[in-house]
Parts: structure tokens; sequence; C-alpha cells
């Protein structure tokens, strides 16, 4: 299972970004998707993000993707890529 949290202040992009992740998952909050499906299809939406999204995000503008499992690795994209804080993740 995967989390991606987003905040975009564009909100063309905003709601084009919603919908592609509406196609893999389900809203869980207003800004925050989980998507549960295979690994490739993970891989296609870190992908799309990097080559598609990313180049269209302001310095404001961040995305984070969780990725559940023992390791709990977290990806950063946009502004997020700044904070190197850690999560803690209670299940």
């Amino acid at each position: 299972m995967v989390i991606v949290s987003y905040d975009i202040s564009n909100d063309k992009l905003r709601t084009s970004f919603a919908k592609y992740l509406s196609r893999f998952g389900h809203r869980i909050q207003y800004s925050v998707f989980e998507i549960d499906n295979s690994k490739r299809i993970v891989d296609n939406i870190v992908n799309d993000l990097t080559n598609t999204f990313e180049k269209r995000f302001s310095q404001s503008d961040s995305v984070y993707i969780f990725k559940m499992s023992s390791s709990c690795e977290v990806l950063r994209y946009g502004y997020a890529k700044n904070e190197e804080n850690d999560f803690f993740i209670i299940t």
C-alpha cells in the first residue's frame, strides 16, 4: 500500500493530479490518496510524477509518497525535498 499526500497551489494542476491519482486509488482525505496496487503501477506513478508533474510544480508545492511496508520508504517531490524530518507512522 502507498499513501500519496500533496499540497499543490495551482488549482488546475492540483485538480489534474487528483484526477490522475483517482485512477489508481481512492481519496481518504482532501489531498491524500491511498493506492493499494502492484509495484509496477506504483513505479509508473512515480515515473509520471517525476517526468510530467514535477516540472510544473512551484517552489511551494510538495508531494509525499509513503510506501507502507516494513521499510516505510518516504519519497519527496517539490518543496518537500527540502524537508528532512523523520516521520513516525503508527499502524
